[in-house]
């Protein structure tokens, strides 16, 4: 089975990761494509503005009824900081039947050489590149492909800045997602 893994803080999901997801799956025919929500991302360590666990529950409510997609809560059952090495191993040894493809986006490519144990992702996962048509992505000795995927200028921090702001967040986020921000007041000034 090919599995794609799409890694992120999703802080908060929303349809620029979708249709990314959706587009890298169709471009590799991979059979599922799991989201991997970091507990602790190293190189964003104290500035998640949502807990690990609401971060995860607008994963799952966003990819709800999308067959292809799963979430993979790995790194959130186990403390310290998410490095993908880490997790790449755990999976290999959970599921050593599958074979993983991880996919970057090309502004995390740049950060790569920096990741924890970074030369050794090659040999636990395939390593795709993804980004939008023209963009300037790094030169890696790791990449293994590199798929275009449509230009959507979304961004989570864009997102919660609307939402302190009082403003609506719908089409920018699953409307379940959008629900969810709201009902736990999520990324509001006072909470």
């Amino acid at each position: 089975m090919q599995v794609g893994l799409f890694g992120g803080s999703f802080d908060p999901i929303h349809h620029g990761h979708l249709i990314v997801a959706q587009a890298v799956a169709e471009a590799l025919a991979l059979d599922e494509l799991r989201f991997l929500p970091a507990r602790n991302q190293p190189f964003k360590v104290g500035r998640h503005a949502a807990s690990p666990e609401a971060r995860t529950r607008m994963v799952a409510l966003a990819i709800e009824g999308e067959p292809r997609f799963r979430l993979e809560p790995v790194e959130m059952e186990r403390p310290g900081p998410s490095y993908t090495v880490d997790t790449l191993q755990l999976l290999r040894e959970r599921e050593p039947a599958h074979r993983f493809t991880l996919l970057v986006g090309a502004d995390a490519a740049r950060e790569l050489p920096a990741w924890h144990e970074a030369g050794a992702l090659v040999e636990l996962a395939d390593l795709v590149l993804f980004a939008r048509a023209g963009a300037e992505l790094p030169s890696l000795p790791w990449r293994h492909r590199t798929v275009t995927v449509p230009g959507v200028d979304i961004s989570a921090t864009t997102i919660r800045r609307r939402v302190a702001e009082g403003r609506s967040v719908r089409y920018w986020v699953p409307d379940v997602v959008a629900e969810f921000i709201r009902v736990e007041r999520l990324y509001l000034p006072d909470a």
